[in-house]
């Protein structure tokens, strides 16, 4: 019996189009965060599932993770987000780091989980963090450089929002009502889910009866990230009351960025405070701010806005031989070539020159030459640029020079 060639549901295979507008994604979200001064780090996608129990919420590991016992006994799972590894990693070498911090990666993460438009059960996500500044500059920062990511994939301020609110003056909130802290948290619950519900207010009166009214106005923190804000030349944001942001561990500002379109309508990808969360590993606390981006709403919103390039040629020249006596000598020109720069294939089939130069017209190379005795002989080549059908002579020595201003 012959295997399927499905992948597992809810994962992708990357073939090599489908891959490089992956590395364009990550290279534009590299070049935004370097400008700020952010290091790259990475981790090991295994990890022990206690540390997500302690702050991502018994959810995330009992619904969302995948979780297993290892052959030593140890329950482990694969990451299903970042924040709580890094703070383990800040944890660690706490008293060697020199904060703040300014720190990203781009890991693969993983929840079990339907898969739906925009959601998988995999994924590539930016990560950005800010540790060891207690400040709301650190909020300003980084909800400036969320918008500035998606400034240089070429949105405009009018193609999406920043709502903001503060998980603080949340629970400063619901410490002046009379619900129970099980009222409360299926209030919180509830709040995150708001814009999923067409009966949200049936089902907040059955949780915290037909009296309750929820109407909190903007504190003075938030009031000063947005003023800041403005003052950056970042004026779409807006105060969301209703927004919770589902993570246990956030306790201060939080944000979200939706797409404003009507066929992508979706939060896009947000952050928010978690100042609490290296305290599970030591008895330092080291504040931090931090949100993440994932690679799949990002391309939704990319093709929604017509957005993804065309991606440019990937080899510079086709080499074709019209003997097998001729490949030594075409390896070798190749060779050469490389060690200039150029980006070489070299075809070995020796079929009909037709049939090369058709190949090589779908590998979307630059240039086509065919090698034979009067190339060998000569030391000149005949390079056919393939969009144009233009034919040019040359020497051997000064392909390289040629192509590289051709090109």
């Amino acid at each position: 019996m012959k295997l399927s060639t499905d992948n597992y549901k809810g994962v992708r295979d990357f073939y090599p189009q489908d891959y490089r507008v992956l590395e364009y994604i990550f290279t534009k979200w590299k070049k935004v965060l370097t400008k700020y001064g952010y290091e790259q780090y990475d981790a090991s996608p295994l990890e022990y599932s206690e540390i997500y129990r302690q702050k991502s919420g018994e959810e995330i590991v009992n619904e969302q993770t995948y979780t297993f016992t290892d052959k030593g006994g140890r329950e482990v799972s694969l990451r299903p987000e970042m924040t709580p590894t890094v703070a383990r990693m800040v944890a660690k070498k706490n008293k060697e780091l020199v904060f703040p911090l300014r720190w990203f990666s781009i890991p693969n993460v993983f929840r079990y989980e339907r898969p739906q438009k925009g959601r998988l059960r995999e994924h590539w996500q930016l990560n950005v963090d800010m540790f060891g500044l207690d400040s709301l500059y650190a909020e300003v920062e980084l909800i400036q450089i969320a918008s500035d990511i998606l400034l240089e994939f070429g949105l405009n301020d009018s193609q999406f929002v920043i709502k903001i609110n503060n998980r603080k003056m949340l629970n400063s909130f619901f410490e002046n009502t009379t619900l129970s802290e099980e009222q409360k948290y299926k209030v919180l619950k509830l709040l995150d889910r708001k814009n999923k519900l067409p009966n949200f207010d049936e089902l907040l009166a059955e949780i915290a009866g037909k009296d309750f009214s929820f109407n909190p106005e903007m504190d003075e923190e938030t009031k000063a990230v947005v003023d800041m804000l403005q003052k950056r030349g970042v004026s779409n944001i807006e105060f969301d009351p209703y927004m919770v942001r589902g993570f246990d561990y956030y306790n201060g500002i939080i944000f979200e960025i939706f797409d404003t379109s009507p066929s992508n309508n979706r939060s896009i990808f947000g952050g928010g405070r978690y100042n609490n969360l290296t305290q599970i590993f030591s008895n330092d606390n080291v504040p931090a701010t931090g949100f993440g981006m994932g690679d799949v709403t990002l391309r939704d919103i990319l093709e929604t806005y017509d957005l993804l390039p065309t991606f440019s040629n990937t080899t510079d020249i086709y080499l074709a031989t019209l003997h097998e006596n001729f490949i030594e000598p075409t390896m070798t020109l190749a060779d050469d070539l490389r060690k200039e720069g150029l980006r070489v294939i070299v075809d070995y089939s020796n079929r009909k020159i037709g049939d090369q130069i058709k190949k090589a017209i779908t590998k979307n190379c630059t240039f086509f030459a065919a090698i034979g005795d009067d190339e060998i002989y000569s030391q000149k080549l005949i390079l056919k640029q393939l969009a144009t059908k233009k034919e040019f002579k040359t020497k051997f020595k000064k392909i390289s020079q040629f192509v590289k201003k051709n090109s």
